[in-house]
């Protein structure tokens, strides 16, 4: 079974067993999350798609790791001016691992 899931703003496709890194989230390792937000259902053939929501289907997942991700840089820079500026980010993660869809 794939759902697509809203997880703070963003949506992801996932199945069962898969591991996908999301915004940082405030559980601790190892704890189950239920996200209840799910967009679209497909099992087999048959695809279910929520207005806005599909009615009582949830996805659990467990909180694996909290991680950060690559650094991006951002470099700045006006011609002819002698201005450079380079700075840069690394966004927190959260690693979930999918145990169930439905």
């Amino acid at each position: 079974m794939i759902a697509i899931l809203d997880i703070q703003g963003q949506q992801f496709k996932v199945k069962k067993d898969q591991k996908i890194f999301v915004h940082r989230l405030p559980n601790k390792e190892g704890e189950q999350l239920t996200f209840d937000k799910v967009l679209l259902t497909e099992d087999e053939d048959k695809v279910t798609v929520g207005k806005p929501n599909v009615e009582g289907v949830s996805v659990t997942a467990k909180v694996l790791a909290h991680v950060r991700g690559d650094k991006v840089k951002v470099f700045k820079k006006k011609r002819r001016k002698g201005y450079q500026k380079l700075s840069g980010h690394r966004q927190d993660f959260t690693q979930i691992l999918i145990e169930s869809v439905g």
